[in-house]
């Protein structure tokens, strides 16, 4: 209710006075000062509590606000405020849920926060900004740039890129400084004559990943030398005499690639091939290196394998099939850890102590090796590996055999037992067909990046005493491979067992055999 006096102080001070006389009448002195009885009782017993001081106006704010956003909540909104001056709520908030705090208030609440805390200022001027601008060909020191800069790690980097960068860079760095000093982006685009997308572009980059990937060369995302499908298609191709594709010549010209990539469906300039084929690890100069296959019939077997390996049962089997050696027993070079000032000599003209073929095959599904040793390569060694086959692998219905055009891969008497074996075992066992790779297409064969990776690991920089200690190191690593792919079920391909150049898979594009570990 209000008072009659002049001022509330006033008011209360007379109210005092006469109520503390003796014999005051409590009551009427409250309807003379137009009060009620109940304001008239507390204002004296604030006065008896606190003296004078206790008739002064009093705050009406409550003295427990439990709904009150926390302390380290209101730290964390006025440090990205301090970081980002142009910010308000929403952003705020937007920022502190992606940095993954917990509790994260409404914007109206960060607002709030802002306003309680005298940050809702109007737009800064930007003469200091433009003064920046003026003095970019002298030293600059770090305090010319915004305080929310002070404690940046990369501010060192900023200020070396403002004197010394390319313009491009100065760009860049430039859209962060403007960002950070609390401009609006219309403004400091209008100052600095950059678009909006550059502008945000700058300031996002630099936010995300700082000065490394804000100076960071930018990459194309849409470079055709870079599309899987693109070096699939050349490689493929490369693998093929001309002849297939109609060209009369016997190795590949750079006008031929381009008109043979555009009839595959993959168009690309001179330019894009070079790009793939340097990259790759080819050169043009030792043509040795891009391996070719002369048999006229290369996209048809090319296509019975695949065709066999897209609608392989359960119940079937594939196997890459393939020898070995012969390699001497002997001291092998290679790379090896020696200490300064050593150096590790391997005799040219050495003693042999015996050699070695080891025939094996791999089988593509449960990626599990079969091997045994050979003294020679012959049709009896390759009967021996299907009869080792078909009792390894009594419970499968068919196995399909993948070899090479070696002659002895393809001899009369191999065929007379294959077709033998199919007539007379039924249902006893597998039936046997064979997928023979085209010729002169090692490099397809799947079993060859098997035989480099063993050859880096336990042959390259060896020097077994014996024949039987070359081959119980050799069972020891087909024993560890086979085990580990028992114990992590994996199609050969992908993570491989060894050091294998290629992944151990068939593909057209690859090339499994490696002239230096086979």
């Amino acid at each position: 209710m209000p008072w009659k006096s002049n001022t509330l102080l006033e008011a209360r001070s007379e109210f005092v006075r006469l109520a503390l006389a003796p014999n005051a009448n409590i009551q009427g002195l409250c309807r003379s000062f137009n009060i009620s009885q109940q304001t008239g009782y507390r204002t004296l017993e604030r006065y008896r509590i606190a003296g004078a001081r206790g008739l002064e106006s009093q705050s009406r704010r409550p003295h427990h606000t439990p709904h009150r956003c926390p302390v380290p909540i209101e730290v964390a909104v006025l440090a990205v405020r301090a970081d980002h001056p142009t910010w308000g709520g929403r952003k705020i908030a937007f920022h502190l849920r992606s940095m993954g705090s917990a509790g994260v208030p409404a914007a109206s609440t960060i607002t709030a926060i802002l306003a309680r805390d005298n940050q809702l200022k109007g737009a800064p001027d930007p003469g200091r900004f433009l003064g920046l601008l003026g003095q970019l060909h002298n030293p600059l020191s770090e305090q010319d740039l915004p305080a929310s800069l002070e404690s940046h790690p990369d501010l060192p980097i900023l200020v070396e890129k403002l004197e010394n960068g390319r313009p491009v860079q100065r760009r860049r760095a430039l859209a962060v400084v403007a960002s950070r000093s609390g401009l609006r982006t219309s403004v400091a685009c209008r100052i600095l004559r950059q678009s909006r997308s550059r502008y945000a572009r700058s300031v996002r980059l630099f936010e995300e990943g700082g000065a490394e990937r804000l100076f960071a060369p930018r990459i194309g995302p849409h470079r055709k030398f870079d599309s899987e499908q693109a070096k699939q298609a050349l490689f493929s191709i490369l693998h093929q005499p001309p002849a297939n594709f109609g060209i009369n010549r016997t190795t590949w010209k750079m006008a031929d690639l381009v008109r043979a990539m555009h009839e595959k469906g993959q168009p690309a300039c001179e330019d894009v091939i070079r790009a793939i084929v340097k990259g790759a690890g080819y050169r043009w100069r030792k043509a040795r290196i891009v391996l070719t296959s002369n048999d006229p019939d290369f996209s048809q077997k090319l296509q019975r394998i695949r065709s066999i390996l897209a609608d392989l049962k359960v119940e079937e089997a594939f196997f890459s099939i393939d020898e070995f050696g012969p390699f001497a027993v002997k001291a092998q070079p290679g790379r090896m850890l020696i200490g300064p000032g050593e150096q590790h000599f391997v005799a040219q003209w050495q003693q042999s102590k015996g050699s070695i073929i080891v025939t094996a095959a791999i089988e593509l599904s449960p990626n599990q090796v079969t091997h045994f040793y050979s003294r020679k390569k012959n049709t009896e060694e390759m009967i021996r590996m299907l009869e080792a086959l078909v009792a390894e692998y009594r419970d499968r219905t068919k196995l399909y055999l993948s070899w090479d055009a070696a002659s002895w891969h393809v001899s009369k008497g191999l065929f007379e037992y294959i077709n033998a074996h199919n007539a007379s075992i039924e249902s006893n066992g597998p039936q046997i067909d064979t997928a023979p790779l085209p010729a002169r297409a090692q490099f397809l064969n799947v079993i060859e990046s098997v035989f480099s990776g063993m050859a880096r690991a336990i042959i390259h920089n060896s020097n077994y005493g014996s024949i039987d200690e070359a081959k119980a190191a050799i069972d020891r690593y087909f024993c560890e491979r086979n085990a580990h792919f028992k114990g992590n079920p994996r199609r050969a391909g992908g993570k491989l067992w060894g050091k294998e150049r290629e992944p151990a898979e068939f593909s057209p594009s690859n090339n499994c055999k490696d002239p230096r570990f086979g």
